[in-house]
C-alpha cells in the first residue's frame, strides 16, 4: 500500500522527505514493469512520472483514489490532462525548474555543430590533422531562431544573446506587444526558418505541430542552417530530416528527443553515418542540479495538495 507512486527516477533526497509523511513505493524502473505499476497504484494519492509513463487509459483507471500526478519534468504529451481535469486531478509540472539546463544543451550543441571539430579526438589519436577540414563557424554575429517562445526558449535568447547572437522567434500564442519579446524579434515562421543560421524548437506536440519540421519547411531553412530540437520527438520529421542532412542543405542537427523512445535499431538506422549529428537520450533537460530542482519543487507540490486534501 503507497499514498505516493513514483515510476522514474528522482532525486534520492526528494523522496526521502515524502518517506518522512507518506508510504511511497519508488522504483525508477517501475515504468517498465506495467503489471507491477498498476497495482501499487490501486490505493495511490498521487504518482509521480517523467516522460516515459503513459498516464492515461488503463493507469487512470487503476487508480481510483487519485488525487494528483506529479511531473518530472514541463511536457504534458504522455499525460491525458483531460481525463484529469474530469475526474478532478491536477496535474502539476515543473515548469522553470529545467530552463537553464535545456538553454546550456541548446547552447552547447550550436557551438558544437557550427564548429564542427569536436568528433575529431580519433583521427587526431591516429596520427592525422584535418586542421583545413575542420575550420568552423562562429557563433557570434549568427541569427538564433526559436520555435515557440516560453520560459525555456527565452533562457537561450539571454544565453545566446550574451555570446552574440540576434534572436528571433515564431510563436502565435504569444501577443506582439507582450513584454516577454525583450529584444527578440517576432518573426513568422517562414521568415523564421529562412533568415535563422541555428533553429531551436521548443514547442509541444499537438495535432497542429506534429512533423512541423518536414520536407516543406526543411526546404525554407537557409542552407547551412543547423536545427535543434530538445522539445519533443513527433515535431520533427525524422526521415526528412535525415535526408536533408544526407544531401548536404543542413548544416547539422541535434536531437535529444525522438518520435520513438528509446530509439531502436531499425528507427536510428535511417541516422547512420550522417555528418554533423549529435543524438542524445533526451537528456537536455535533466543535469545533477536540475534534477534536484525539478525533484524537490514536484515533492513540495504533491506533499502540499495531499495535505490539503486531508
Amino acid at each position: 500500500m503507497a499514498d505516493i507512486v513514483i515510476a522514474e527516477f528522482m532525486d534520492e533526497e526528494a523522496v526521502t522527505g515524502l518517506r518522512e509523511r507518506y508510504s511511497v513505493a519508488y522504483d525508477p524502473d517501475l515504468v517498465d514493469q506495467s503489471e507491477r505499476l498498476l497495482s501499487v497504484l490501486q490505493e495511490a494519492r498521487a504518482l509521480i512520472v517523467r516522460n516515459r509513463t503513459q498516464v492515461r487509459g488503463a493507469m487512470l483507471a487503476a487508480a481510483p483514489r487519485l488525487e494528483c500526478v506529479g511531473r518530472l519534468g514541463v511536457g504534458l504529451d504522455n499525460i491525458d490532462v483531460a481525463a484529469c481535469t474530469e475526474r478532478g486531478v491536477p496535474v502539476f509540472p515543473a515548469s522553470g525548474a529545467n530552463d537553464l539546463s535545456v538553454a546550456e544543451y541548446v547552447t552547447t550543441a550550436a557551438l558544437m555543430l557550427l564548429r564542427g571539430a569536436w568528433l575529431s579526438t580519433p583521427t587526431v589519436i591516429a596520427g592525422g590533422w584535418p586542421r583545413q577540414a575542420l575550420i568552423g563557424r562562429e557563433l557570434s554575429g549568427r541569427v538564433m531562431g526559436l520555435v515557440g517562445y516560453g520560459s525555456i526558449a527565452r533562457q537561450v535568447a539571454q544565453s545566446v544573446t550574451a555570446l552574440g547572437m540576434r534572436c528571433i522567434a515564431y510563436d502565435p500564442f504569444l501577443l506582439p506587444d507582450d513584454a516577454a519579446w525583450g529584444t527578440t524579434e517576432s518573426r513568422t515562421l517562414a521568415e523564421l526558418l529562412a533568415r535563422a543560421d541555428v533553429i531551436s524548437l521548443h514547442t509541444p506536440l499537438t495535432d497542429a505541430t506534429r512533423h512541423m519540421i518536414d520536407v516543406g519547411t526543411l526546404d525554407l531553412m537557409k542552407p547551412g542552417a543547423i536545427l535543434i530540437n530538445t522539445s519533443r520527438g513527433g515535431v520533427v520529421d525524422e526521415a526528412a530530416l535525415a535526408a536533408a542532412l544526407r544531401q548536404g542543405r543542413l548544416g547539422g542537427a541535434a536531437l535529444d528527443v525522438f518520435e520513438t523512445e528509446p530509439l531502436t535499431k531499425e528507427a536510428g538506422a535511417k541516422f547512420g553515418g550522417l555528418p554533423n549529428l549529435l543524438l542524445t537520450p533526451h537528456i537536455a533537460g535533466v543535469t545533477e542540479e536540475s534534477n534536484v530542482r525539478v525533484s524537490s519543487l514536484i515533492a513540495l507540490r504533491v506533499s502540499a495538495h495531499l495535505e490539503r486534501r486531508k
